[in-house]
């Protein structure tokens, strides 16, 4: 388990100047634009703009602060007020972004398309593990496939992310011992369960939180 803290977070201003992003976690762990499975980050939106376009990889945008925004993603609208609702599209879509009324904090999912899949659930109070739901465009169950590991080896691509969405938040789960943990979180500070080790008994959270399950690619049909 890897509790990151939101203060820790180092601010990258997006080359339009239109915002700035703050990266939660990454697969692998370091990995640039080129080289990630999967990268969640939160963004501080604060004028409108286009998309920079992300060819092969899949984008879960869900607004966390602010009235919302207005994403047309190749030609199309679609309205996203406040209000935690995740929105999946593709990454290599001509997108453009309008605000609603002031700069918005959108939490960011991006899955390279064959290597990592995701979903992403708003919860507060009682959250349990069922069955990971396939893609749209998948036809079978994400397997827990592994990735090369930068000393050799590999690397469990599949995982738990929790974001706090609110205020001072805990999170029960359960311990390396069975015991329960109390995990006191403030806002936009998260969780993460790497490979096998998410708590297979489900969280209990008494704050808003994003619930990020975390997969390796769909099974290839036999």
């Amino acid at each position: 388990m890897r509790i990151l803290r939101a203060r820790e977070r180092a601010a990258a201003p997006w080359s339009n100047g239109g915002g700035v992003t703050r990266e939660v976690a990454a697969h692998p762990p370091g990995a640039g634009w080129d080289g990630f499975a999967w990268r969640v980050s939160l963004a501080d939106v604060t004028r409108d703009g286009p998309y920079s376009p992300l060819p092969g990889v899949r984008r879960i945008l869900t607004v966390v602060d602010g009235a919302g925004l207005e994403l047309t993603v190749d030609g199309t609208v679609r309205l996203l007020p406040g209000g935690h609702r995740p929105f999946a599209f593709p990454g290599g879509a001509a997108t453009g972004s309008r605000l609603l009324d002031g700069p918005v904090v959108n939490l960011n999912v991006m899955l390279r398309e064959g290597r990592a899949d995701a979903t992403v659930e708003i919860v507060r109070g009682t959250w349990a593990p069922g069955p990971f739901p396939s893609s749209p465009l998948a036809s079978s169950p994400p397997s827990p496939s592994l990735s090369p590991s930068p000393g050799g080896g590999s690397d469990p691509v599949g995982g738990l992310l929790v974001v706090a969405l609110e205020g001072a938040t805990r999170l029960t789960a359960p311990g390396e011992t069975g015991e329960s943990a109390v995990l006191r979180m403030e806002r936009f500070d998260a969780v993460l369960w790497p490979g096998p080790d998410a708590p297979p008994g489900g969280l209990r959270a008494d704050g808003t939180v994003a619930v990020i399950r975390l997969s390796g690619p769909p099974s290839p049909l036999t």
